[in-house]
């Protein structure tokens, strides 16, 4: 199973609601009931999707996953197809493997509210007549603020909402008691740069990701939910299944939806050596579902 970055360089019916009033706990009905999705990103399950597409959406569907955020591996209509026979929706897309005019015709294809760049300075970096990627430093996190901003309007005028997605580097010092995350959120647009908040990177690079949800309310209505085991070495950072990694989550998801969090997608890193894909996306929603 390649990493992500190795695949971004490359390339509420009555009688349902009935049943659940019998069977699930009172908090858990009290989530269900508010309309409190849960979805997961596709990238997680990438292998098993393409070796039997169908059968790894309608199982996502049956673990109880009302949503997926796109990434695109052969054409959004093929995907827009799939996923309207399986009945699960697609409120997001991640468009650093196809450009941003593509992935903006992809999103209106798929019928996707949000467009999100999964590796902003990376994508920069490998554009056109670039002078190479922004590095994590307080000019580069200017650079990639304004560059954003480019982004958001171009998603604006075709009728979507941009997302900035994080990792660990994000969060390195700049100077001045601020983080490159800071300056992206101070020189960003709120009206043309939403944020997805990758809380298991935000862990990585030695932050709170409640605190950035308390302390922005309305800017991240994206969130990833992610976890790792404890770091092996450096720059080793292994998945692991929500609840069994380094990530408390109960206090996350609480300052998450007190700060307006509208779509939250499961995601884990490989390897998936424990369980596979689709097991391990069993366990993250098991986990996860009770705290919304």
């Amino acid at each position: 199973m390649m990493t992500r970055r190795q695949f971004l360089a490359r390339s509420t019916l009555f009688g349902g609601a009935a049943w659940l009033a019998a069977n699930m706990p009172g908090r858990l009905f009290a989530a269900a009931a508010q309309g409190k999705s849960l979805g997961i990103q596709l990238y997680m399950v990438l292998k098993a999707y393409q070796d039997d597409p169908m059968g790894a959406l309608r199982t996502l569907k049956s673990i109880g996953y009302t949503e997926i955020e796109a990434i695109v591996t052969s054409t959004a209509k093929t995907l827009r197809d799939q996923l309207n026979e399986t009945g699960l929706a697609c409120p997001s897309l991640h468009f650093d493997s196809l450009g941003i005019e593509p992935g903006i015709e992809a999103a209106h294809t798929l019928g996707t509210q949000y467009i999100v760049s999964s590796m902003l300075p990376s994508f920069m970096g490998k554009m056109k007549g670039s002078t190479g990627e922004p590095g994590y430093t307080l000019d580069g996190a200017k650079r990639t603020a304004e560059f954003a901003n480019q982004v958001g309007e171009k998603a604006k005028q075709a009728g979507l909402q941009y997302a900035y997605h994080n990792h660990h580097r994000e969060f390195t010092d700049v100077g001045h008691g601020q983080t490159f995350y800071d300056v992206l959120l101070k020189e960003t647009d709120p009206a043309l740069v939403k944020f997805e908040l990758d809380c298991g990177w935000v862990h990585v690079g030695g932050k709170n990701p409640a605190d950035y949800f308390k302390a922005n309310p309305g800017r991240i209505p994206l969130m990833h939910a992610k976890d790792f085991l404890p770091s092996p070495g450096l720059n080793q950072y292994p998945g692991a299944e929500l609840g069994r990694g380094t990530v408390d989550y109960k206090p996350i998801m609480a300052a998450a939806d007190a700060s307006g969090l509208r779509h939250c997608f499961v995601e884990q890193e490989g390897p998936f050596s424990r369980v596979g894909q689709l097991d391990a996306a069993r366990i993250d929603y098991d986990y996860l579902r009770p705290l919304r």
